[in-house]
């Protein structure tokens, strides 16, 4: 099992040496470093151009888990939250669909193919395959768009709008009630 360490270790041990009397071991084992390397951080020698960084500002300890370590030199400091795993959790978030410069003109092209062959798709999904905003897509459903009448119905895949998969996923997902319709009387024909 690794050992979470606080963020910035060397700024938080440069801080825990200028601003409190731990030992240099339980500073060494808090931010991971050597001892050595501790105690070169004291003496200047290590981390010379290196600003402090409070790690009780970062919510990464406590000034009562500070003062009870103060107190009991065999005691380790414990950190209280691993602020990098927050911050990589939140950086794994899906960002939003971007849409290459040159592609954003097709945009129109592929809502007005969208609303042409599917007309039961809802704004939703549109704007889940495409990246367009709900004006956008009401101007076009409405006939309202500014350039309607340069609009052609163009495959959003062959566009590179979305992949294939993507397509078939969100289109696909709910049939139109004709293809239900043709699949049931494809069902009684063959009977």
């Amino acid at each position: 099992m690794t050992q979470e360490l606080p963020l910035m270790r060397k700024a938080t041990a440069v801080w825990l040496v200028e601003n409190t009397s731990l030992t240099f071991a339980q500073i060494a084992t808090f931010c991971g470093l050597h001892e050595l390397e501790v105690q070169g951080i004291a003496d200047g020698d290590v981390a010379s151009g290196i600003i402090g960084q409070n790690p009780i500002n970062s919510g990464q300890l406590t000034r009562e888990d500070i003062a009870r370590c103060e107190a009991d030199k065999n005691a380790n400091l414990v950190l209280r939250q691993n602020i990098a795993a927050v911050i990589q959790s939140t950086a794994k978030k899906k960002s939003e669909k971007y849409t290459p410069i040159a592609r954003r003109g097709d945009k129109p092209d592929g809502i007005f193919y969208l609303l042409k062959y599917y007309p039961e798709i809802t704004n939703g999904k549109i704007k889940k395959l495409i990246g367009t905003t709900d004006k956008m897509i009401d101007s076009i459903r409405n006939k309202t768009y500014w350039n309607m009448k340069n609009l052609k119905p163009r495959d959003i895949v062959l566009l590179g709008l979305c992949s294939q998969s993507q397509f078939n996923a969100v289109v696909l997902e709910n049939p139109s009630e004709e293809s239900v319709v043709v699949k049931k009387s494809a069902k009684k024909t063959s009977k």
